[in-house]
């Protein structure tokens, strides 16, 4: 990564289409239970952030496709971190459900 990248806006658009390709990943919503309830992907799953060390006993495969979001990115980029350093080889921020454009499920 460059120095630049860190000013590149994450397409959560684009990274939707490429998880719906890959057999088995996992679409996660790091943000709060309430903020999930308010509105998310369909067929995402909700560990929020201060919980993410949770997402080891649903999925113990290591090498399980994630596609991580929160609300703006930091929050998803900060869960990204914890699960490569717990050992998660296949882990993408996708950055912020606010620059989504597709359906919203409650």
């Amino acid at each position: 990564m460059g120095f630049f990248d860190i000013f590149k806006v994450k397409d959560i658009n684009g990274e939707l289409e490429k998880a719906k390709t890959i057999e088995g990943s996992v679409i996660l919503d790091v943000r709060t239970v309430s903020e999930y309830k308010g509105g998310h992907i369909p067929k995402s799953i909700n560990i929020p952030v201060d919980e993410i060390s949770k997402v080891s006993v649903k999925y113990q495969d290591k090498a399980t496709p994630f596609f991580v979001y929160c609300l703006s990115g930091a929050r998803s980029a900060g869960a990204v971190r914890i699960m490569n350093q717990m050992g998660y080889e296949n882990v993408v921020d996708m950055g912020g459900i606010s620059r989504y454009h597709g359906e919203i499920e409650y």
